[in-house]
């Protein structure tokens, strides 16, 4: 009898943050993010200079878990949802650990897109989502066998999503995604008139 299995999965981790203590206030921690982005003005000037629509504060804060104690709190959740996702995927890590190596702050606005990108020198990458007003965008994952696919047909439209090129993910505020930092994605153009906000990290292994 012919046996078709498969091979090579692409896991997508997706929880619920309040999964795992402490509590994360979602309006103290949209807060948080708007009042970073206006102080931040060396923030700023980097999304203005690299005509980045929006906020982002990954090139200008290192610090958020010292500035705010909510983002604090928002490491020692990830931390925890890291592990329980590290051991689905069946990593041996040895002596060394997954570490949060960074953290940062996304908003975007009407119009506003995050074009498609891997993490490099990271393990496992995230987002947790702050703000997702009625129309905004979900986040675009690409099948990393993509570019070896070469002369083959398009998938039927009712396709597996296991099998499709492209899978869109439209979480809920307060949900957490993880996946491993060598995925590509993107964040397609916001058609809502309010922000869209979102905070993620790296975690790598060391």
């Amino acid at each position: 009898m012919p046996k078709t299995r498969t091979l090579f999965a692409t896991p997508l981790y997706h929880a619920p943050l309040s999964e795992h203590a402490p509590a994360i206030d979602a309006r103290e921690m949209e807060m948080s993010c708007l009042a970073i982005a206006e102080d931040d003005e060396a923030g700023q000037d980097w999304c203005e200079a690299n005509a980045f629509p929006g906020y982002t504060s990954y090139a200008s804060l290192t610090d958020l878990p010292w500035r705010f104690p909510i983002f604090a709190d928002l490491v020692k959740v990830l931390d925890a949802h890291v592990a329980a996702f590290s051991k689905e995927l069946h990593f041996d890590l040895g002596e060394r650990a997954l570490k949060l190596e960074d953290l940062w702050i996304n908003i975007l606005p009407e119009g506003g897109i995050h074009t498609a990108h891997i993490h490099p020198h990271s393990v496992i990458s995230g987002t947790t989502y702050v703000a997702l007003p009625e129309g905004t965008s979900s986040i675009k994952f690409e099948d990393p066998r993509l570019a070896m696919m070469m002369a083959a047909p398009p998938r039927l439209a009712d396709a597996p999503e296991a099998l499709k090129p492209f899978v869109y993910v439209a979480p809920n505020v307060g949900d957490v995604l993880l996946w491993e930092s060598w995925l590509r994605h993107e964040v397609p153009m916001n058609m809502a008139e309010d922000d869209r906000i979102s905070v993620s990290f790296n975690y790598a292994w060391g």
